[in-house]
């Protein structure tokens, strides 16, 4: 018993991962402990714990933890793990990036079809018993612009080019990628905010990132071009695109992610004209949980035999 790692899994649902554990035949190398996330951990799980999953920790937790050396983010996004003044500089930190691409491509091509098609205001018009003809947008022949064509990007391309979408879009690490007409570095951004029909962020958090999609960027784009943001909320300044959507600069964007969630009920995006506010619903998925421990027990594996962990955040990229 006492040779079997400790392994704290701090989050309310725990049944996948319990199971993703047993079923990869690790149930007898590990010591597993759960925890609510209402609840901290006692002195003792601090003192024991060598493996961590959590959605979060606050400041001043994980130093005292000795002999923590892997911890799991159970998010894509790592910015606020990358914020604590007092993350172990030794610390492998792995993030659940991947775990999106089967809810958030749906997602977004949801997003595609209500701002390209009436549907919603022929449910606006039935309320009042009105038969009015509005006249559907297609998506095919519309360039679609992409911000960060990861694994999440690629699926979207890939449901997007079905529908006759031309896809562009902007990488790191620039390379041909099938349903991709043209992938650019991050340097050409303009390019395809000007070429696109609807732009898609779906960039990480990070200092670089902050703000870029600005009113000088906001200006560069279609006058009916859509923005969609379903990376992070910090990727937008709020009183540009405001300023931008009401003086139809642009046609509208629809946003799933923002600078402070909830989003207040005072912040002027819930009325500003053109502006469609989601509560942050690109990412979940009933079986979420299931993805996310399928890449956490992946990873738990390796970090037994001491192999190199899948999805390791690069602290100066910032994801």
């Amino acid at each position: 018993m006492t040779n079997r790692a400790q392994v704290l899994l701090w989050t309310d649902s725990t049944a996948a991962y319990l199971d993703a554990i047993k079923a990869a035949g690790l149930a007898d190398r590990v010591a597993v402990d759960t925890l609510p996330r209402k609840d901290k951990p006692s002195a003792d799980q601090l003192a024991r714990t060598e493996a961590l999953m959590a959605g979060a920790v606050p400041a001043g937790l994980l130093p005292s933890m000795p002999k923590l050396r892997w911890a799991q983010a159970m998010s894509a996004g790592v910015e606020g793990w990358l914020a604590l003044p007092d993350l172990p500089p030794g610390l492998t930190l792995t993030c659940a990036r991947g775990t999106h691409t089967e809810s958030m491509p749906e997602n977004i091509m949801a997003a595609l079809f209500y701002v390209a098609k009436p549907v919603a205001v022929a449910v606006g018009n039935q309320k009042h018993s009105k038969w009015v003809h509005t006249m559907p947008q297609p998506l095919t022949g519309k360039t679609l612009g992409i911000l960060g064509l990861g694994a999440i990007g690629q699926e979207v391309a890939r449901l997007a080019s079905a529908f006759g979408m031309r896809v562009i879009g902007t990488r790191r690490r620039p390379a041909p990628t099938a349903h991709v007409a043209e992938m650019l570095p991050a340097d050409r951004t303009d390019e395809v905010l000007a070429q696109s029909d609807f732009v898609l962020l779906l960039l990480p958090a990070t200092p670089e990132t902050d703000n870029l999609i600005n009113a000088k960027r906001l200006a560069k784009m279609k006058p009916g071009a859509w923005l969609l943001n379903f990376g992070r909320g910090h990727l937008i300044k709020d009183d540009d695109l405001i300023a931008a959507t009401k003086a139809k600069k642009i046609a509208g964007a629809v946003l799933d992610v923002f600078r402070q969630e909830p989003l207040p009920a005072e912040h002027p995006f819930w009325t500003a004209e053109g502006i469609i506010v989601l509560p942050h619903i690109g990412g979940p998925h009933p079986q979420r949980d299931r993805f996310v421990a399928r890449l956490f027990v992946d990873n738990l594996g390796r970090f037994l035999d001491g192999a190199p962990l899948k999805e390791v955040v690069d602290r100066a990229a910032g994801y």
